[in-house]
């Protein structure tokens, strides 16, 4: 899968300092995921191969469950340094550089291979390459986060079964989308917060992937999952330019194929995870349930089309298009 349009490490070049590597140096790797994800356990593995790759000049510690902050916080940590490598989705790069955005919107994906033809796009070069010159960071990696699905106490099987509830979602303008289109109230909330959100009734539902609905444990304060599928999700895994202008182009690329072999690997977790988790939150006696997503896509798509999306112009289009 191509996750980054660093062709030889010719992009990173602008960051490059004269002096060699430092011994030793050891890099922080921040999330907000729970240590119990693919996530966190994929980040353990890039560790452990940049560790050895490097033949020890470079370690890498992971700081899980949003420990060194909210994503927001990460984010801004990348550009001042404080962080080396996170995770964070295209929603949140969209703040430097508009148009990557457009993969966390909802229904912007036909399915899986859809997805997967857009991360190794020239599209994605593009978007990718712009949002470097924006931020002096470098998107190296793309993880499937799933495909979000949503937790209430009752079905959604309808754009009016949405009507009026509370539902949280993620603190960036993508994810307030569907619930606007289908007259939801969404609720900006950090992850590590959702849980207790949910039971004391502060929010109504939210949306996430199965994979994450278990690993927070939501379905323990919600009764019901209703298949919508309304948002095929991505985490992408960033390293700071102020990081790699200290490394020498070698151990860059120790780092960049450790964190795409520990994503390409996630991925596949992530695809055996949502074939699985059906039955394990039935078992749970949770009741999930198929849902028709044409009703919820004739709602959202003129929002998609319309002059008010972040992005330029065509870009909608030329998504569309790929793996046509």
């Amino acid at each position: 899968m191509r996750t980054s349009t660093l062709a030889g490490g010719c992009a990173v070049a602008a960051f490059m300092l004269a002096s060699p590597a430092f011994a030793q140096q050891a890099l922080r790797f921040a999330h907000v995921y729970e240590d119990s994800t693919v996530y966190h356990e994929a980040a353990e593995r890039a560790a452990e191969a940049i560790a050895e790759g490097t033949e020890g000049r470079y370690t890498m510690q992971v700081f899980p469950s949003s420990s060194l902050g909210n994503e927001e916080a990460l984010n801004e940590g990348l550009v001042l340094g404080s962080v080396d490598v996170i995770y964070t989705g295209p929603a949140f790069m969209a703040q430097s550089s508009a148009n990557i955005g457009i993969a966390d919107y909802p229904f912007v994906f036909r399915d899986f291979d859809h997805w997967q033809a857009f991360w190794e796009s020239d599209l994605l070069d593009e978007m990718s390459q712009a949002y470097t010159d924006a931020t002096g960071n470098v998107l190296v990696a793309s993880t499937y986060y799933g495909t979000r699905q949503v937790t209430a106490n009752k079905p959604i099987l309808h754009p009016s079964d949405m009507q009026g509830l509370k539902i949280r979602v993620p603190n960036a303008p993508a994810y307030t989308l569907f619930p606007t289109a289908t007259g939801a109230n969404p609720t900006p909330m950090a992850l590590a917060e959702v849980y207790l959100g949910l039971q004391q009734g502060v929010v109504d539902a939210q949306e996430n992937p199965l994979p994450t609905i278990r690993s927070a444990q939501f379905h323990e304060v919600q009764s019901d999952i209703s298949l919508t599928s309304h948002t095929t999700a991505t985490l992408t895994t960033i390293v700071s330019g102020i990081t790699l202008s200290g490394m020498s182009e070698e151990d860059q690329e120790v780092v960049f194929t450790a964190l795409r072999d520990a994503a390409e690997w996630a991925t596949q977790e992530v695809l055996s995870q949502e074939d699985e988790l059906v039955a394990f939150f039935e078992g749970a006696g949770v009741t999930v349930h198929e849902v028709d997503r044409q009703p919820f896509i004739d709602v959202v798509q003129p929002y998609l089309v319309s002059a008010d999306m972040p992005w330029e112009a065509g870009i909608y289009e030329r998504l569309q298009e790929i793996g046509q």
